[in-house]
């Protein structure tokens, strides 16, 4: 009976020491990742913002209300990937303007490292798109790199540049800045009257221009952007290069309780990785370290109490 006690207590030492690195290194990485029932609603605003408004046909200024609902389509959803659908609606509130536009994103991305996957139908306003970079989410355990992430606007990846530490409610991130560069997104006719042009008549050809910068405060262990701002400016421009007017000019930032359910969320998921990844392995080996020893105890101690 105390050899078979030996023998069980060794066992399930070696087998806990066993496990803890397995747990650390492997399983706990197959484990964290993006879930595929996703479902969030973030809210922006952005003061004093210019735009051409299509029912006035006249550049308004007014505050915005910007609605990002991004849902997940599980059925779409694999062992290495996700696949989110997101829908954003903008409101001018002062000027009592809703829906002053509209967009549609479908995009597919390593639940792992965040990076884009061209699959299950990726497309920016339903339009086919070859889509690169990060989308979403920055890897896990990010680094201070550069990293390519994918803008819907100008449908292209550019380079988000590590710039600083920084601190959010209380939560330590690392902070990411991304410039893109003038970029002609469409092309449309607008009456020549209405953008001022007077040696024309009727419809002219103008074409839209974006550049813009866009900062995230990403927390470093999950990948999770906490806290968003993007400078968008937006021009019309005729086939001669002239600008005409304003098309959208603004600068968009989550509002406090956005960030602060972000924030919440990444602390949790990183509490939840710190558990997989440190504590349990951690105790696992303690326990197993303990047993193994109890049991060469046991097993010195039993020959002597036999004797």
């Amino acid at each position: 009976m105390g050899r078979i006690s030996t023998l069980v207590l060794i066992g399930f030492g070696a087998f806990f020491i066993a496990l803890a690195p397995l747990l650390r290194f492997w399983a706990a990485d197959k484990i964290i990742s993006a879930p595929a029932d996703q479902f969030g609603i973030s809210r922006l605003e952005a003061k004093n913002a210019r735009y051409f408004s299509l029912q006035d046909l006249k550049v308004l200024t007014g505050d915005l209300d910007i609605i990002v609902t991004t849902r997940g389509d599980v059925k779409e959803a694999t062992s290495e990937r996700v696949v989110w659908d997101e829908a954003m609606v903008v409101n001018d509130v002062t000027n009592k303007r809703p829906l002053i536009e509209l967009s549609e994103r479908r995009s597919a991305f390593d639940r792992y490292t965040g990076e884009a996957l061209n699959c299950c139908g990726a497309s920016v306003e339903k339009t086919p798109v070859q889509m690169e970079g990060q989308v979403y989410k920055f890897p896990f355990n990010v680094e201070k790199k550069t990293y390519k992430v994918f803008n819907a606007t100008a449908q292209k990846a550019f380079d988000a540049t590590f710039v600083r530490e920084d601190t959010v409610n209380g939560l330590p991130v690392y902070v990411f800045e991304q410039q893109v560069p003038p970029t002609k997104t469409e092309t449309r006719t607008a009456p020549a009257n209405v953008l001022g042009i007077k040696d024309a008549t009727g419809d002219v050809q103008v074409d839209r221009w974006y550049d813009g910068k866009t900062t995230y405060w990403v927390e470093p262990v999950t990948g999770s952007p906490v806290r968003q701002e993007v400078q968008r400016h937006e021009v019309l421009k005729t086939q001669d290069g002239v600008e005409r007017s304003e098309a959208f000019v603004a600068t968009a930032k989550m509002t406090d309780k956005t960030v602060d359910e972000l924030v919440k969320n990444a602390e949790q998921s990183k509490n939840a990785i710190n558990l997989l990844k440190n504590v349990i392995p951690l105790v696992l080996l303690i326990v197993g370290v303990v047993l193994v020893v109890a049991g060469v105890i046991l097993g010195l101690r039993r020959p002597a109490a036999a004797a």
